[in-house]
């Protein structure tokens, strides 16, 4: 099944001599080159009334009719699972996807994901590709999260994201109390071993963390990180670089480190956080089709304020015996 419609353009004469993808591609900037290539292909492209192919130069003058398919992309059962909106119209929603819902379906997780809800809530993102998710969060990692809803608004949000343009806020809890905060520009790929692990490599993809202290606790810190590059586990895999892992973490967190003489509820508290303490708090971009700044905030989910509670409550207790000794 699929949608489909018209769209009419005449190729500028200063074109001439160029492939008719990337002439295309300036024509409707709506859509990313990669798909206009894809229905040149299907002959959904005519140039003259006649099918072309991708690499053909045009001369320039050519009136181009072009038929926008809009194929169903996603085949996932739609589900009706809640989700918490922090922004929409017609042309996006942004999310706060909680800790523990996967975001697409994959082996082990066929049904009960974020894109199973998105189904539910919208039933034309199956025309989308991923369902309009230009970015994502890994399953244990809360917070902040854009959602194409249009072919266009999701071709200018991969746009903006592969320029940089986006910015994306994290607060993480990591192990260790950190004097300042810092950049790590550090190449990032799979592990040459474990396959579910990403590593610092020399030979991987450029990846940027900043970093600033947003509370400094005895043997812990929070941190505010802001992604410049968006790898995989780019910041769970930068903290445990710089050897402040971020706590719960179960891939890179390494062994649990507990603060001496901690109380039996931060104890109990640090034992039990089995995710990885870490929360897309900040997203700001340009609206795709207006342009128009959008920020969005997330709450700090519950699990993490009670840890920083407790982290803020062990802090206090032990600077004010120190005061007492003296």
């Amino acid at each position: 099944m699929n949608d489909a419609s018209s769209r009419i353009a005449r190729i500028p004469d200063d074109a001439a001599g160029r492939r008719l993808d990337a002439v295309l591609a300036e024509l409707f900037p709506e859509y990313s080159r990669s798909r206009l290539s894809a229905w040149i292909k299907s002959g959904d492209v005519l140039v003259d009334g006649a099918p072309a192919r991708p690499r053909d130069p045009v001369r320039g003058g050519e009136a181009v009719a072009l038929t926008v398919v809009e194929d169903v992309q996603t085949h996932a059962v739609a589900e009706d699972i809640p989700l918490a909106v922090l922004y929409e119209d017609a042309h996006l929603f942004v999310l706060d996807k909680p800790a523990g819902l996967v975001v697409h379906p994959g082996a082990g997780n066929p049904a009960g994901t974020l894109v199973n809800a998105l189904l539910h809530r919208d039933p034309g993102l199956d025309k989308l590709p991923r369902a309009g998710i230009v970015h994502r969060l890994d399953k244990d990692t809360s917070g902040v999260m854009v959602v194409a809803r249009t072919l266009p608004a999701h071709t200018a949000l991969v746009a903006q994201l592969s320029a940089r343009e986006v910015h994306r806020q994290y607060l993480a809890i990591v192990v260790g109390a950190l004097v300042s905060g810092g950049t790590v520009s550090a190449a990032i790929d799979r592990h040459p071993r474990d396959r579910l692990r990403m590593a610092v490599r020399e030979d991987g993809k450029d990846a940027v963390t900043h970093y600033r202290l947003r509370e400094r606790f005895r043997a812990h810190t929070a941190l505010e990180c802001r992604l410049e590059t968006g790898r995989t586990h780019q910041i769970r895999v930068h903290m445990a670089h710089l050897k402040h892992p971020i706590v719960g973490d179960p891939l890179y967190g390494g062994s649990l480190k507990l603060p001496k003489g901690a109380s039996d509820a931060l104890i109990a508290a640090l034992r039990g956080f089995k995710r990885q303490a870490l929360h897309a708090e900040v997203l700001e971009f340009a609206h795709p089709i207006s342009g128009e700044p959008i920020r969005c905030q997330a709450p700090v989910p519950a699990d993490m304020q009670q840890l920083m509670r407790l982290l803020r409550e062990d802090a206090a207790a032990h600077a004010e015996a120190e005061r007492a000794r003296r």
